[in-house]
């Protein structure tokens, strides 16, 4: 990442992005909600990077942000916006968390019967085999502090390698056959991997906004 990026003010109000969504819900501008997209994000990401190596109550609540504010109000925030930006980003790793946090049996299994046929992503996750719901918790709230008190492009590619262990374990190489919607479901997980990865680019050339 360039020293610019690295050194780009950050604004420190208040964590309470419900604000600046006041204008979005009445169905504004889209140029106006895009930039309400970017600016909670780069609010999130900024303050929890700023203080959350001093804070670490904050990055808890940074990571419980789905759970704080429901997540209708997340994705209302960061839902449309396109894969490979940083409110994009963001969308995708906290809906993993959910999804994790929400269905941890369902995800241990899929996880186990990918990881072994992708074992290489499977250590890039750094989830041991074969995974606890306790484990699958762990990995993804280490994931989100990443975020905000690690190596951010990091974080976005040991998400992408968690999605590609989740892809393997829809369609099962050795299967006979597959349903076609676990065939779909897998894809999308492969197309979400791929922009995570694309985002750490991004973020370590210091273009990810």
């Amino acid at each position: 990442m360039s020293e610019e990026h690295r050194r780009r003010p950050f604004h420190r109000p208040t964590l309470r992005p419900t604000e600046l969504l006041e204008g979005v819900a009445g169905g504004v501008d889209p140029l106006e909600a895009a930039e309400t997209a970017h600016r909670t994000a780069e609010l999130v990401i900024g303050r929890g990077r700023e203080e959350g190596r001093d804070d670490p109550e904050l990055t808890r609540r940074l990571i419980r942000l789905v759970e704080e504010l429901g997540l209708s109000t997340v994705a209302e925030m960061w839902a449309d916006r396109p894969a490979r930006t940083l409110p994009g980003a963001l969308w995708r790793l906290y809906l993993l968390h959910e999804w994790v946090r929400r269905q941890p049996e369902d995800v241990g299994r899929q996880f186990s019967s990918g990881a072994a046929h992708a074992e290489v992503y499977r250590a890039i996750a750094g989830l041991v085999e074969p995974p606890q719901p306790e484990d699958l918790r762990r990995l993804t709230e280490e994931i989100l502090s990443g975020v905000f008190t690690g190596d951010l492009a990091i974080a976005l590619e040991r998400a992408s390698a968690f999605c590609q262990v989740m892809a393997v374990g829809l369609v099962d190489p050795s299967a006979a056959e597959v349903a076609h919607d676990q065939v779909r479901r897998a894809a999308r997980l492969r197309d979400t991997a791929d922009d995570l990865t694309a985002c750490a680019r991004l973020w370590r050339l210091g273009e990810l906004h």
